[in-house]
Protein backbone atom coordinates (compact mmCIF):
# COMPACT_ATOMS: atom_id res chain seq x y z
CA UNK A 1 0.00 0.00 0.00
CA UNK A 2 1.51 3.23 -1.17
CA UNK A 3 1.40 6.26 0.93
CA UNK A 4 -1.71 7.91 -1.00
CA UNK A 5 -3.34 4.34 -0.62
CA UNK A 6 -2.21 4.20 3.19
CA UNK A 7 -3.94 8.39 3.43
CA UNK A 8 -7.50 7.29 2.22
CA UNK A 9 -7.83 4.12 3.79
CA UNK A 10 -6.54 5.68 7.30
CA UNK A 11 -10.17 8.23 6.35
CA UNK A 12 -12.22 5.69 5.18
CA UNK A 13 -11.57 4.08 8.59
CA UNK A 14 -12.08 7.72 10.87
CA UNK A 15 -15.88 7.78 8.73
CA UNK A 16 -16.42 4.17 9.48
CA UNK A 17 -15.19 4.27 13.28
CA UNK A 18 -17.35 8.30 13.62
CA UNK A 19 -20.52 6.74 11.64
CA UNK A 20 -20.35 3.73 14.02
CA UNK A 21 -20.00 5.46 16.98
CA UNK A 22 -23.07 7.84 15.98
CA UNK A 23 -24.90 4.80 15.26
CA UNK A 24 -24.30 4.09 19.08
CA UNK A 25 -26.74 7.21 20.05
CA UNK A 26 -28.62 7.27 17.56
CA UNK A 27 -30.59 5.75 14.91
CA UNK A 28 -29.16 5.98 11.27
CA UNK A 29 -31.88 8.22 9.41
CA UNK A 30 -31.45 10.84 11.48
CA UNK A 31 -27.55 10.84 10.99
CA UNK A 32 -26.36 13.70 8.99
CA UNK A 33 -22.81 14.13 7.18
CA UNK A 34 -22.14 17.26 9.18
CA UNK A 35 -22.48 14.79 12.20
CA UNK A 36 -19.94 12.50 10.68
CA UNK A 37 -17.26 14.71 9.49
CA UNK A 38 -16.96 16.70 12.80
CA UNK A 39 -16.79 13.26 14.74
CA UNK A 40 -14.49 12.01 12.49
CA UNK A 41 -12.56 15.43 12.45
CA UNK A 42 -12.75 15.36 8.87
CA UNK A 43 -13.91 18.26 6.73
CA UNK A 44 -17.26 18.09 4.41
CA UNK A 45 -15.61 17.80 0.92
CA UNK A 46 -12.99 14.91 2.23
CA UNK A 47 -16.37 13.44 3.06
CA UNK A 48 -17.86 13.40 -1.06
CA UNK A 49 -14.23 12.29 -2.27
CA UNK A 50 -14.84 9.63 -0.60
CA UNK A 51 -19.07 8.76 -0.83
CA UNK A 52 -21.82 9.94 -2.45
CA UNK A 53 -24.11 9.91 0.60
CA UNK A 54 -24.41 8.37 4.00
CA UNK A 55 -25.88 4.74 2.56
CA UNK A 56 -22.57 4.89 0.92
CA UNK A 57 -21.08 5.32 4.07
CA UNK A 58 -23.14 2.92 5.99
CA UNK A 59 -22.24 0.05 3.37
CA UNK A 60 -18.62 0.04 4.06
CA UNK A 61 -19.12 0.35 7.65
CA UNK A 62 -21.36 -2.64 7.45
CA UNK A 63 -18.03 -4.54 5.69
CA UNK A 64 -15.76 -3.12 8.31
CA UNK A 65 -17.83 -4.45 11.45
CA UNK A 66 -18.18 -7.71 9.34
CA UNK A 67 -14.52 -8.14 8.73
CA UNK A 68 -14.09 -7.59 12.76
CA UNK A 69 -17.06 -9.85 12.85
CA UNK A 70 -15.75 -12.87 11.51
CA UNK A 71 -12.27 -12.43 13.35
CA UNK A 72 -14.63 -14.03 16.56
CA UNK A 73 -14.62 -17.29 15.11
CA UNK A 74 -11.40 -19.72 14.64
CA UNK A 75 -12.50 -20.60 11.12
CA UNK A 76 -9.80 -21.00 8.40
CA UNK A 77 -11.54 -19.31 5.26
CA UNK A 78 -8.42 -20.57 3.13
CA UNK A 79 -9.26 -24.27 3.97
CA UNK A 80 -12.93 -24.03 4.58
CA UNK A 81 -13.97 -25.65 1.42
CA UNK A 82 -12.03 -28.33 2.20
CA UNK A 83 -12.94 -28.87 5.71
CA UNK A 84 -16.64 -28.97 4.70
CA UNK A 85 -15.92 -32.06 2.45
CA UNK A 86 -13.79 -33.83 4.80
CA UNK A 87 -14.69 -32.90 8.92
CA UNK A 88 -17.42 -35.31 10.58
CA UNK A 89 -20.76 -34.88 10.09
CA UNK A 90 -21.37 -33.77 13.48
CA UNK A 91 -18.99 -30.96 13.10
CA UNK A 92 -21.34 -29.35 10.02
CA UNK A 93 -23.96 -28.65 13.35
CA UNK A 94 -23.49 -25.08 13.43
CA UNK A 95 -26.26 -24.37 15.85
CA UNK A 96 -24.01 -24.65 19.15
CA UNK A 97 -22.48 -22.80 21.98
CA UNK A 98 -19.11 -22.44 19.82
CA UNK A 99 -20.96 -20.30 16.57
CA UNK A 100 -23.82 -18.79 18.77
CA UNK A 101 -21.69 -17.64 21.47
CA UNK A 102 -19.83 -14.97 19.49
CA UNK A 103 -21.99 -14.36 16.98
CA UNK A 104 -24.82 -13.12 19.65
CA UNK A 105 -22.58 -11.74 21.64
CA UNK A 106 -21.13 -9.24 18.69
CA UNK A 107 -24.56 -8.80 17.71
CA UNK A 108 -25.47 -7.49 21.18
CA UNK A 109 -22.42 -5.11 21.50
CA UNK A 110 -22.94 -3.57 18.29
CA UNK A 111 -27.03 -3.28 18.45
CA UNK A 112 -27.41 0.24 16.35
CA UNK A 113 -25.31 -0.69 13.45
CA UNK A 114 -27.09 -4.44 13.02
CA UNK A 115 -30.86 -2.79 13.14
CA UNK A 116 -29.44 -0.37 10.86
CA UNK A 117 -28.05 -2.88 8.47
CA UNK A 118 -31.32 -4.94 8.41
CA UNK A 119 -33.02 -2.14 7.87
CA UNK A 120 -31.53 -1.05 4.85
CA UNK A 121 -30.91 -4.80 3.30
CA UNK A 122 -31.81 -3.76 -0.26
CA UNK A 123 -28.80 -1.35 0.00
CA UNK A 124 -26.41 -3.77 0.97
CA UNK A 125 -27.54 -6.52 -1.80
CA UNK A 126 -27.60 -9.10 0.49
CA UNK A 127 -28.84 -11.27 -2.07
CA UNK A 128 -25.46 -11.44 -3.45
CA UNK A 129 -24.21 -12.25 -0.27
CA UNK A 130 -26.73 -14.80 0.39
CA UNK A 131 -25.48 -16.59 -3.14
CA UNK A 132 -21.45 -16.63 -2.25
CA UNK A 133 -22.89 -17.93 1.64
CA UNK A 134 -24.42 -20.52 0.07
CA UNK A 135 -22.21 -21.68 -2.62
CA UNK A 136 -19.04 -21.83 -0.53
CA UNK A 137 -20.75 -23.47 2.51
CA UNK A 138 -24.49 -24.11 2.83
CA UNK A 139 -24.45 -26.09 -0.30
CA UNK A 140 -21.34 -28.12 0.51
CA UNK A 141 -22.68 -28.68 3.80
CA UNK A 142 -26.59 -29.79 2.43
CA UNK A 143 -24.68 -31.73 -0.07
CA UNK A 144 -23.20 -33.81 2.94
CA UNK A 145 -26.56 -34.49 4.26
CA UNK A 146 -27.77 -35.62 0.54
CA UNK A 147 -29.89 -32.83 0.71
CA UNK A 148 -31.66 -32.84 -2.89
CA UNK A 149 -30.00 -29.97 -4.90
CA UNK A 150 -33.20 -28.53 -5.98
CA UNK A 151 -34.48 -27.92 -2.43
CA UNK A 152 -31.33 -26.59 -0.79
CA UNK A 153 -32.22 -23.19 -1.02
CA UNK A 154 -35.86 -23.39 0.62
CA UNK A 155 -33.91 -25.18 3.43
CA UNK A 156 -31.77 -22.85 3.93
CA UNK A 157 -34.09 -20.02 3.74
CA UNK A 158 -35.72 -21.36 6.39
CA UNK A 159 -32.89 -21.81 8.79
CA UNK A 160 -31.65 -18.36 8.07
CA UNK A 161 -34.59 -16.28 7.55
CA UNK A 162 -35.69 -18.16 10.82
CA UNK A 163 -32.50 -17.09 13.16
CA UNK A 164 -32.42 -13.40 11.39
CA UNK A 165 -35.92 -13.12 12.64
CA UNK A 166 -35.32 -14.03 16.43
CA UNK A 167 -32.14 -11.92 16.28
CA UNK A 168 -34.40 -8.78 14.82
CA UNK A 169 -36.81 -9.18 17.38
CA UNK A 170 -34.56 -9.44 20.30
CA UNK A 171 -32.60 -5.77 18.95
CA UNK A 172 -35.92 -4.82 18.66
CA UNK A 173 -36.14 -5.46 22.86
CA UNK A 174 -33.43 -4.05 23.73
CA UNK A 175 -31.49 -7.52 24.08
CA UNK A 176 -33.08 -7.89 27.33
CA UNK A 177 -32.63 -11.45 26.76
CA UNK A 178 -29.12 -13.09 27.57
CA UNK A 179 -27.00 -14.45 24.80
CA UNK A 180 -27.82 -18.01 26.18
CA UNK A 181 -31.43 -17.51 26.87
CA UNK A 182 -31.46 -16.38 23.12
CA UNK A 183 -28.93 -19.00 21.62
CA UNK A 184 -31.49 -21.73 23.36
CA UNK A 185 -34.29 -20.19 21.98
CA UNK A 186 -32.96 -20.42 18.07
CA UNK A 187 -32.38 -23.92 19.06
CA UNK A 188 -35.77 -25.14 20.13
CA UNK A 189 -36.91 -23.62 17.48
CA UNK A 190 -34.93 -25.97 15.31
CA UNK A 191 -34.41 -28.76 17.17
CA UNK A 192 -37.80 -28.72 19.13
CA UNK A 193 -37.53 -28.06 22.39
CA UNK A 194 -36.68 -31.30 24.18
CA UNK A 195 -34.25 -32.26 21.73
CA UNK A 196 -32.16 -29.18 22.22
CA UNK A 197 -31.96 -29.92 25.57
CA UNK A 198 -30.88 -32.92 25.03
CA UNK A 199 -27.78 -31.96 22.79
CA UNK A 200 -24.60 -31.62 23.67
CA UNK A 201 -23.78 -28.29 22.45
CA UNK A 202 -20.31 -27.52 23.76
CA UNK A 203 -19.36 -29.87 20.53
Amino acid sequence: MNKSESKYFNTSVKFDKALLSLLERKSFEYITVREICEEAEVNRSTFYLHYENTCDLLEEATKYVMNDFTSCFSVDSKNIAYQLTKCKLHDLYFVNNKYLTPYLTYIKEHQRIFSAVLSNSVTFKFESIFQKLFDNIFDPILDRFSYPADERKYVMMFYLNGITAIVVQWIKDGCGKSTDEIAEVIRYCIFGRENSLGLNLEK
